[in-house]
């Protein structure tokens, strides 16, 4: 991902990942409406805060939008419960964290100025714990999940049946690739899962947004498939012409 505002930037090529954000705003009101209990979780707390956590939240704009969607939501849903009283005493910490790589010099630049919460940076890995226990109200991902913490050693090693020689990716058509890659997957959102687990309050919400294709499809058969197929042979020739890849 190349860092800053610039024209070939994340914050200036993510339109992608922002449709997902606003194509699942209102089953993320819906499921703060049904499913928050804010009473139950700030009863014990002598002030009235919301602590949300965006895990692997990049550069702006979408986790600026992604939060303002779910802070609006529960203030909503907190004055319904109260009359539709005018003030809201609430106040809302928002911790942003990706990987220390991530460029957070330009997403604490971009910050609205007007935002309705408090802001902090927590780098690492979400594939791990990054909060006390249970101190997490709201947990969000977005577009993030669908990365692995590491390749499988198996599709690396031409030694070995699951070696996804000339490919950048799982493309669903070689069977002992495909597995290693699903091991991959299944051990690191087991890890993300139980991370979260000690970090969320009881009564708390957990909402995560990631892409995904029908049974019975390869990745290769869809669109974004075909660009990686595409793309992947365009950096295998570079490769072969600099002499790293034979």
């Amino acid at each position: 991902m190349k860092v800053g505002d610039g024209p070939l930037s994340y914050a200036r090529n993510s339109s992608l990942q922002k449709g997902a954000v606003d194509a699942t705003k209102e089953m993320i009101i819906q499921a703060i409406a049904n499913k928050l209990d804010i009473e139950k979780l700030i009863c014990y707390e002598s002030s009235k805060i919301i602590q949300i956590a965006d895990f692997g939240c990049s550069v702006e704009p979408n986790t600026f939008f992604a939060m303002q969607n779910i802070i609006e939501s529960v203030e909503q849903k907190y004055q319904a419960m109260h009359g539709n009283s005018e003030t809201i005493d609430l106040e809302f910490q928002v911790f942003f964290n990706d990987h220390t790589r991530n460029d957070f010099n330009t997403l604490f630049k971009s910050l609205p100025l007007s935002r309705p919460y408090f802001a902090a940076g927590v780098p690492g890995s979400s594939y791990g714990r990054l909060f006390p226990q249970s101190s997490i109200h709201i947990g969000h991902s977005s577009s993030a999940l669908q990365w692995l913490s590491k390749f499988p050693e198996e599709v690396v090693d031409s030694n070995s049946p699951a070696y996804n020689k000339g490919s950048m990716y799982c493309t669903g058509t070689e069977k002992e690739a495909s597995k290693a890659f699903a091991a991959q997957f299944e051990n690191d959102m087991g890890t993300f899962l139980n991370a979260r687990a000690e970090e969320l309050v009881s009564g708390g919400l957990m909402v995560l947004l990631m892409g995904g294709i029908p049974n019975g499809i390869s990745l290769i058969q869809t669109s974004i498939g075909k660009f990686y197929d595409f793309f992947g042979s365009c950096l295998l020739d570079l490769a072969k012409k600099v002499g790293l890849a034979g």
